[in-house]
C-alpha cells in the first residue's frame, strides 16, 4: 500500500501518547483518563482513525468534533452545496446569481470552520501531510477564486462558465467521515492498471474487427436503413463496433451485410463472442480479483488500527494486581468506559458483555479480552421486555378464560399466517381483475375488514407496546398501509356518490395502498426472506456505492451541461411549434434521436442531466443519444460518451457487482463469529435466551435494532423481566462486514503495536499522561 493509504489505517506511535511520566498502573484513574479512553473506544468502533493529540484541550475538542450535530451540519452544508446546480444557470428554478453565490460563500465559510476545527484537533505536521486536508484546502481556494472571475465576467456581461463545479462532490470524497466512499475509490485505482491492459486487449481487437469489417463491407456499396453509406469510415466503425460489445445497436447495425450474404452474420457472431461474452466477462473477473486482493489488505489494516485504539486504551486504563504480574483492567473501570462509550445500553446489556469478557469471573480482564470490546459493541443483541397484557390486568377472568386462551393460540399458530398469505393472494387477483365491475369493487371492503380484524387479533393477543415497537416494522407498515387505505377507500367512495368524481390522484392512492399490501407474502417465502435479509444487511455498503455514483454523475453532469446546454430543447406535447419535429436544432431534422422523440433527454438542467445519465448507465440506446449530441456539436463529441461507459459501466459497476458478490458468498457460507457464538452462549448460560421459534429470522429481526418489548400475551408469567437474542449476522457498521467477510485471514493477536512487523512486541503498555493544556 502506498504511504497516504497507510496513513489512514494505523494510527502514528506518537498518536496517543503524553508526554509526561507515566502514572505506573496506578489503579486511581481521573475524568480525563476515562475520556481519552473513550475516545480510543469509540474510534475502533467506528474504525475512525484521527492523529488527535492528547491533551485536555484536544481532547475536549476532539469530542466536539466527533459530536453527531456537527457531522449531520456538515453532510446538510455539503448537500446544500451540491443543490445549488438547481438554481445556478441551467437552473431548473432559477434564481439570481447574488443569491446562489452567497449560499456557495456560507457553505465554504462552514467547510473552512470544520477544517480548522480539525488542525486543532491533531497535531500540525499531521495535518499537512494527510493529503485530504490538502484537497480540501485546494477545492475551496480554486472555488473562490472562480466565484470572483464568474461574477466579474457576469457583471461585465461576458460568457462565463463555472468550472469549480466539478469539484464540489469531491468533497463529500475527502471530509474525515468520507472513509467508505475514500475506501471504494481506492478500490478503482487499485484495479486500474490490470483493467488497462485488458482494456488495451480490448481495443486492439476491437481495432482490428473494425480494420477487417472496412476491407470486407466497405466497397460493396451497402446501405444503412436511412440511405447513409455502410461500414465506409473508419473511426465510425470503430464507434458502431464498441457499441455492439454494449449490445444496443444489436442486430441493427450487422442487418445491411447480413441482408447482402449469410456469410457476413459469421463475423458479427464471432466478434461478439470474442469482446462481448469474452473481454467483458474478463473485466469482471479482473475487476473482482483485483478488488477482492487489496480489499483483503486493506480490512487487514483497518482491524490492526481498531486492535491499535483499543491496545491505546488498554494503557490508559490498565493497573497492576501484583507485583510483576500481568495489566489488567478492572470491572468498575470497565463499566465506566463503556457508559461513556454508549450511554444508551441496558444495566443488563452491559453485564452481560462483561460476562463475556471476564468468562472465569474475576472480576478484571487482560489485554486479549479487553480489545475484543469494540467489536462486542459492534453485535446486534435485541433486548427483550416481557409485559403482561393490559387486558390481563383488566378483566383477568375474561383474557384468561379458555376460549381467551384457544383464541390466543389460533392466532399464534403458523396456519394463521398461512390464511392471511392466501387472502392476500386472493386480493392481488381481484386487483387485477376489471375495478368497474361492482362485485370487483364491492370486495375490497371484504378484504379490508379481514385485514383489519387480523390487526384487531393481534393486539389482542400481544402486548400493544410490543406490538407497536419502535422496530416491529411489518406490524407497523401493516397498520399504516390497511388504515390508510381505508381512509382512501372511504374518501373514494364518498366522491363517487355524490357525483361529482374528479380526483384520479385518490384514486390512484387506492390502487398503490393496495399493491403494497401484496409485499408482505416476502417475509413468508422463506427463499425470498434469505435474498432480502441479505440485501438488508449489505445495505450500508450499497449506499456507499450510490454515493460514489453520485459523485461520478455530478462530475459528468457539470461538464455536460457546460458542452451541451441549449443544444437540444423539449417541447411539450400540447405546443404547435414546428421545431418540436427536430427538438429545436435544425440539424437533428430526420434522425432517430428526433424521430424516437427523444429531446427531452438533454443537459439543459441538472436533473434532465441525471435522467439522461442513468439513461446512458442502462446502455440502451446510448448510441443514439450520443449520436444526437455529437451532430448538434462535433463528432468528438462522442468521446465524452465513451468515456461515461468506461467509467461508470466498465469500471464501477463491475466494482459493485464485485462487493455484491463477495458479500452475498459471506452471508450465505459463513457461520457467525467467534465473538458472536461467546456471547451466544453466554446468554444462553444465563437462561435468558430466547426461543429460536418465538422469533425467526424474519424481515422483523432484519429491521431490528437494540430494545424491543416481546409480546408476551397470557405467557408473561413463565419468562424473565428480560432476555436477548443475536440480530442474526448483521452489522453496525460497514467495516464490521468488511471484517466479517476477512476474519478467517486475520491473526486475532495482530495487535498492530508497531508497523514494522520484525521489531520486538512487547506485554506491558506505560499509562499516557496529559500534558498542560
Amino acid at each position: 500500500m502506498t504511504e497516504p493509504e497507510r496513513s489512514e489505517h494505523i494510527p502514528d506511535e506518537a498518536a496517543g501518547k503524553g508526554t509526561g511520566i507515566p502514572n505506573g498502573g496506578n489503579s486511581a484513574k481521573s475524568k480525563e483518563d476515562f475520556d481519552l479512553a473513550s475516545i480510543y473506544v469509540s474510534d475502533a468502533q467506528y474504525n475512525r482513525n484521527i492523529y488527535f493529540d492528547t491533551s485536555p484541550q484536544a481532547v475536549r475538542l476532539y469530542l466536539r468534533y466527533n459530536h453527531w450535530l456537527p457531522q449531520v451540519l456538515l453532510y446538510v452544508f455539503i448537500l446544500v452545496d451540491l443543490s445549488l446546480a438547481i438554481f445556478e444557470e441551467p437552473a431548473v428554478f432559477a434564481l439570481p446569481t447574488w443569491a446562489t453565490m452567497l449560499v456557495e460563500l456560507l457553505c465554504l465559510i462552514v467547510f473552512t470552520i470544520r477544517l480548522v476545527h480539525y488542525a486543532k484537533v491533531i497535531p500540525r505536521d499531521k495535518f499537512w501531510k494527510d493529503p485530504k486536508n490538502i484537497c480540501i484546502i485546494v477545492i475551496l481556494g480554486l472555488t473562490l477564486v472562480d466565484m470572483i472571475i464568474y461574477g466579474a465576467l457576469k457583471a461585465s456581461n461576458c460568457r462565463a462558465v463555472r468550472w469549480s463545479r466539478v469539484l464540489r462532490p469531491l468533497l463529500l470524497v475527502n471530509v474525515t467521515e468520507g472513509r467508505q466512499l475514500r475506501r471504494a475509490f481506492r478500490s478503482i485505482r487499485n484495479a486500474l492498471p490490470q483493467i488497462f491492459y485488458v482494456f488495451l486487449l480490448f481495443m486492439f481487437s476491437l481495432l482490428i474487427f473494425s480494420l477487417m469489417a472496412l476491407k470486407l463491407l466497405g466497397k460493396r456499396g451497402l446501405k444503412t436503413i436511412d440511405g447513409a453509406p455502410y461500414f465506409t469510415n473508419y473511426l465510425e466503425i470503430v464507434f458502431d463496433l464498441y457499441v455492439l460489445v454494449t449490445t444496443a445497436n444489436s442486430p441493427d447495425v450487422m442487418m445491411p451485410a447480413y441482408n447482402a450474404s449469410n456469410g457476413f452474420a459469421i463475423f458479427f457472431i464471432l466478434y461478439i463472442l470474442i469482446n462481448t461474452y469474452i473481454f467483458m466477462s474478463v473485466f469482471l473477473a479482473v475487476v473482482y480479483n483485483n478488488y477482492k486482493k487489496y480489499l483483503k489488505e486493506e480490512v487487514r489494516q483497518l482491524v490492526r488500527a481498531k486492535r491499535h485504539k483499543m491496545v491505546r486504551a488498554f494503557a490508559v486504563l490498565q493497573e497492576q494486581r501484583e507485583e510483576g504480574g500481568e495489566p489488567v483492567v478492572s470491572q468498575a473501570n470497565w463499566n465506566q468506559l463503556v457508559r461513556l462509550v454508549q450511554p444508551d445500553l441496558s444495566n443488563a446489556h452491559r453485564e452481560l458483555l462483561w460476562s463475556v469478557s471476564d468468562d472465569k469471573n474475576q472480576g478484571f480482564i487482560g489485554k486479549v479480552a479487553f480489545v475484543q470490546l469494540a467489536d462486542l459493541l459492534n453485535i446486534e443483541v435485541i433486548t427483550l421486555k416481557s409485559r403482561p397484557h393490559p387486558l390481563q390486568g383488566v378483566c383477568p377472568a375474561l383474557y384468561l378464560s379458555a376460549p381467551s386462551r384457544l383464541l390466543c393460540r389460533l392466532v399464534q399458530h403458523r396456519a394463521f399466517v398461512i390464511v392471511y398469505d392466501l387472502i392476500i393472494l386472493v386480493n392481488a387477483v381481484f386487483i387485477g381483475l376489471d375495478e368497474e365491475n361492482p362485485l370487483i369493487s364491492n370486495s375490497e371492503w371484504v378484504f379490508l375488514a379481514l385485514y383489519l380484524l387480523e390487526i384487531l387479533l393481534k393486539l389482542y393477543v400481544f402486548e400493544p407496546r410490543a406490538f407497536f415497537s419502535r422496530h416491529s416494522f411489518w406490524n407497523w407498515f401493516d397498520t399504516i398501509i390497511v388504515v390508510a387505505a381505508l381512509v382512501a377507500t372511504i374518501i373514494n367512495s364518498a366522491m363517487k356518490s355524490s357525483g361529482d368524481y374528479t380526483s384520479r390522484q385518490i384514486l390512484d392512492i387506492v390502487f398503490i395502498l393496495r399493491v403494497l399490501r401484496l409485499i408482505r407474502v416476502v417475509d413468508s417465502i422463506k427463499r425470498f426472506r434469505t435474498i432480502i435479509n441479505t440485501l438488508i444487511r449489505i445495505g450500508p455498503a450499497i449506499l456507499t456505492f450510490g454515493q460514489l455514483i453520485i459523485v461520478v454523475y455530478y462530475i459528468f453532469a457539470m461538464v455536460g451541461m457546460e458542452i451541451f446546454k441549449g443544444k437540444v430543447k423539449f417541447y411539450e406535447a400540447d405546443s404547435s411549434d414546428p421545431a418540436k419535429a427536430y427538438c429545436g436544432n435544425p440539424l437533428l431534422n430526420g434522425t432517430p434521436f428526433a424521430q424516437l422523440n427523444y429531446c427531452k433527454n438533454n443537459f439543459n438542467d441538472v436533473v434532465s442531466s441525471f435522467v439522461l445519465l442513468v439513461e446512458l448507465t442502462v446502455v440502451n440506446q446510448w448510441h443514439v443519444l450520443s449520436s444526437g449530441f455529437a451532430l448538434v456539436t462535433h463528432v468528438s463529441a462522442r468521446i465524452y460518451f465513451v468515456l461515461f461507459h468506461i467509467v461508470v459501466v466498465i469500471i464501477i459497476i463491475n466494482i459493485f457487482v464485485a462487493f455484491v458478490l463477495e458479500a452475498f458468498f459471506v452471508e450465505y457460507s459463513v457461520e457467525k463469529s467467534d465473538l458472536q457464538t461467546s456471547l451466544e452462549k453466554k446468554i444462553e448460560e444465563l437462561e435468558l435466551a430466547v426461543a429460536q421459534e418465538k422469533l425467526e429470522d424474519n424481515l422483523v429481526n432484519a429491521m431490528e435494532t437494540i430494545d424491543s418489548d416481546q409480546g408476551t400475551g397470557q405467557s408473561a408469567n413463565s419468562k424473565p423481566g428480560l432476555m436477548f437474542k443475536i440480530a442474526s449476522k448483521r452489522y453496525r457498521t460497514v467495516d464490521a462486514l468488511l471484517q466479517r467477510m476477512f476474519e478467517a485471514d486475520l491473526d486475532p493477536e495482530d495487535f498492530a503495536e508497531t508497523d514494522d512487523p520484525t521489531a520486538p512486541t512487547s506485554g506491558n503498555f506505560s499509562n499516557p499522561a496529559f500534558s498542560s493544556a
